[in-house]
């Protein structure tokens, strides 16, 4: 008995040969279609990274900006408390509002600095 691996196929009519020549080319198509969505998955990703790297730099900028800010604001409020060692004739209620005032002002903008941040994060 013949097994299957030495059995002979028929030969294919033109009309099937046709169909297989034709399947084959759809494949070939679909194989350069799979290669092109690579290629566009690979450029798009690239591209986000590349945005997503500009915004942390954008952020870290902006981050060290508003710092500087906060800092500036911290450095006022501790020039206004050392007054309060040689404000002989001021009142300490007017230096405590000043002060009041400007840490009032920092804590602000720091709540504000953090919120962008928070919601540049997405959080």
């Amino acid at each position: 008995m013949a097994t299957m691996a030495t059995k002979k196929r028929p030969a294919l009519s033109g009309e099937a040969k046709a169909a297989y020549g034709e399947i084959q080319k759809q494949v070939g198509q679909l194989q350069k279609s799979i290669a092109e969505i690579q290629k566009t998955a690979r450029k798009a990703e690239q591209k986000i990274e590349a945005d997503a790297r500009a915004r942390i730099r954008e952020l870290r900028k902006e981050a060290r900006v508003q710092l500087d800010a906060v800092e500036s604001r911290r450095r006022e409020a501790s020039r206004t408390l050392k007054s309060l060692t040689v404000a002989a004739g001021e009142s300490w209620r007017e230096i405590k509002q000043s002060a009041d005032a400007i840490l009032s002002d920092a804590r602000s903008t720091a709540a504000s600095v953090i919120e962008r941040f928070r919601g540049a994060l997405g959080a």
